[in-house]
């Protein structure tokens, strides 16, 4: 430990391999982005062939929601006694045969079936990228959380128009099977190159406006904690509207009529919808791992009240406005550059207030709030259906402006008091624990 009293990196943690270990992790995050974000571009080829109605199809964004994140503190468990490499392979698999399942599938049970096997493959990178990243990174956590979940959130930015090109020329079910294979393939490749660390590298202590604990609970000992169940509920507030944005915006836009609109924007032109999607994967990539470091430098609740904030601003002016086409491109790009911080802010949280030895786990249950609120995500659809997409963003509004309030007001002194308490018993813990070690010998 130096003077200043920051606790050095071994050299493992200095070199710049944990930095290709960052970059592989990114990689595979972008080749499983389109499982969820690319998502919304089927909906409607599929819905024109086999007539099932946009809620039963949106089920199918339900199940795989909900298998990816429900299952990470399972795949984790696997990370950790077998590593992440293994893991990652099998979701490149797994990632493949869910859009190959996609591309043959004729009745919505085997939509649903490739949804359960997507969730499985995108569950097993996303878990396992993320819990390595927290590992690898303890010094810059909210910067390393961000720019790995900004490959599964600007991954698809890359995809979005090759996908809507081969869906217009050769059907839904050919850019099922091709992109399918090739992003497992891809997936298999640089997941063969992770690593965990071999020892576990030390916290740096912080500014008191970013406190971390010295301790590492149990993942039983994090389930009991209040301050895990609050972070809980305000993490399905605002994933909610995210993950119903995310998979309706397709819908919305056709119903709102500006599709296929031209809108130019900095010397390009394409319809508005197109437009919308490309924006959006891109401002949400770059704003994980922004908002991310911004949380390492001002605090993570802060920062949270303005990425919640803001959202619920640019939400209120896709309910007002979003029937304009230059309006609803903008504010929807907006909106996901603040939506998507939650992949970030959350794991780093996550890693702050329970510690790093067990943080892949820990993340992971937290995680699985996201799959909590994809059960909401087809309400979207019944609610627009009776009442029109106005009342359901009005809804996401006071779920984002409740989140907001709730970061300042409640997570903020509650966490802060945790941590506190927890570093105050773990030298004493420690000391116990030496203690009865002695009296053993």
């Amino acid at each position: 430990m130096t003077d200043s009293g920051v606790a050095q990196l071994p050299a493992e943690g200095k070199g710049s391999f944990r930095w290709f270990q960052l970059a592989m992790g990114i990689g595979c995050m972008a080749m499983v982005a389109n499982l969820q974000y690319g998502w919304t571009l089927f909906v409607d080829p599929i819905d024109q062939k086999f007539h099932w109605g946009r809620a039963a199809i949106q089920l199918a964004f339900t199940f795989f929601v909900v298998t990816e994140t429900w299952l990470v503190p399972v795949e984790a468990w696997f990370v950790d006694r077998y590593g992440p490499r293994i893991v990652v392979m099998f979701g490149g698999v797994m990632v493949a045969l869910a859009w190959v399942l996609n591309s043959y599938a004729s009745s919505v049970v085997v939509l649903y079936a490739a949804a359960v096997v997507a969730g499985i493959g995108a569950g097993s990178v996303y878990g396992t990228c993320v819990g390595n990243a927290l590992k690898w990174f303890p010094d810059r956590r909210g910067l390393a959380a961000g720019a790995t979940a900004a490959g599964f959130g600007a991954g698809a930015a890359l995809t979005v128009v090759p996908i809507a090109h081969m869906i217009t020329s050769s059907g839904y079910q050919t850019a099922f099977f091709d992109f399918g294979v090739g992003q497992g393939i891809i997936v298999c490749l640089l997941g063969f190159f992770l690593r965990k660390p071999t020892v576990n590298l030390p916290i740096r202590k912080k500014k008191l406006n970013l406190p971390q604990t010295t301790a590492d609970f149990t993942p039983s000992q994090t389930l009991r904690t209040p301050i895990f169940w609050v972070l809980y509920v305000t993490f399905v507030l605002v994933a909610s509207g995210g993950l119903m944005a995310a998979a309706q915006i397709a819908p919305i836009a056709h119903d709102f009529k500006i599709a296929n609109e031209p809108v130019s924007l900095m010397g390009f032109q394409m319809a508005a919808l197109t437009m919308a999607i490309s924006l959006d994967r891109i401002f949400d990539g770059f704003g994980r791992p922004m908002f991310g470091f911004v949380s390492d430098t001002i605090g993570r609740e802060p920062t949270m009240f303005i990425a919640f904030g803001t959202a619920a601003l640019m939400l209120l002016t896709l309910a007002s406005y979003g029937h304009i086409p230059m309006v609803f491109v903008l504010a929807t790009a907006i909106y996901f550059g603040v939506f998507g911080e939650i992949y970030s802010l959350f794991p780093a949280t996550s890693g702050d207030t329970f510690g790093a030895k067990y943080a892949t786990t820990n993340n992971g249950m937290l995680y699985t709030a996201k799959g909590t609120a994809a059960l909401l995500v087809p309400f979207g659809s019944i609610i627009a259906k009776q009442y029109g997409w106005h009342a359901v963003f009005v809804i996401a509004v006071a779920a984002n402006a409740i989140a907001a309030l709730t970061a300042i007001f409640v997570i903020k002194p509650m966490r802060r008091n945790f941590i506190q308490k927890s570093n105050e018993r773990a030298p004493g813990e420690a000391a116990s624990a030496t203690a009865r070690q002695t009296s053993m010998a």
